[in-house]
């Protein structure tokens, strides 16, 4: 998979919920071992674009490929089975699982059937989850619960992390924690894409970044240019 140029590759994209068009026309690239900012005021369509693309939103059209591959009428199982993990802004933690169960049940080798993510290394990562290791996923507070699925995520082994409001609620301190997960992230090569509010923190994170608005892309390029951009402040409304 390595030999392709982009993980995700979609053009022409459209979306609609109902008789409500969302989205118009998206040409959106994610590179090998990129991380991709997505900026955008609510409403402007970014976490459409990420469900078009993982195959949730099933009004679509256009083309999207994953390595090369067509996967413009993929079921979400089928993009996950590429080596593509969504940690969703609800979380989506198993309530009725420990947080060793919830781990565990994601493992998977990756494509050299190797472990470089185990369960240990995630509890490295995690100091908090293993202070909490025998609770259920239920009686975790919500920025334990955004670990967890982060943890979840990368014992899939993915070749592409989907963070959607990846600190969206959460306490400063646990906010500060999973900004230096992302680090962590990004430095093993491991593809992101980001959605997050604060901005700056995007931006500080990403290899280039997309701003959308009304369900179309209006600034993109490299993050340092995007945020030196005159354009930026009007299009999020800061």
């Amino acid at each position: 998979m390595s030999a392709f140029e982009h993980i995700i590759d979609a053009r022409d994209l459209h979306a609609w919920y109902g008789s409500s068009h969302v989205l118009h026309g998206i040409d959106f690239q994610i590179g090998c071992r990129e991380t991709v900012g997505l900026l955008g005021r609510n409403g402007m369509g970014k976490s459409t674009l990420i469900r078009s693309l993982l195959g949730h939103v099933k009004q679509r059209d256009g083309h999207i490929a994953f390595f090369g591959q067509d996967m413009s009428k993929a079921k979400p199982h089928e993009v996950a089975r590429l080596g593509v993990a969504y940690v969703p802004e609800g979380r989506g933690v198993f309530p009725n699982l420990t947080v060793r169960e919830n781990l565990v049940m994601a493992a998977r080798p990756n494509r050299d059937g190797n472990y470089e993510w185990t369960y240990e290394r995630i509890l490295e990562t995690f100091p908090r989850l293993q202070e909490r290791i025998s609770h259920l996923g239920g009686q975790l507070s919500g920025g334990e619960q955004q670990m967890l699925s982060i943890g979840r995520a990368l014992m899939t082994h993915p070749q592409l992390v989907i963070l959607d409001e990846a600190t969206e609620g959460l306490a400063p301190l646990i906010v500060e924690d999973i900004w230096r997960v992302i680090g962590v992230i990004r430095d093993s090569g491991i593809a992101t894409l980001i959605v997050d509010r604060n901005y700056h923190k995007v931006l500080a994170h990403s290899d280039r970044a997309v701003v959308m608005q009304k369900g179309q892309i209006v600034l993109h390029g490299k993050a340092d240019a995007v945020a030196h951009s005159s354009e930026l402040a009007g299009y999020l409304g800061v």
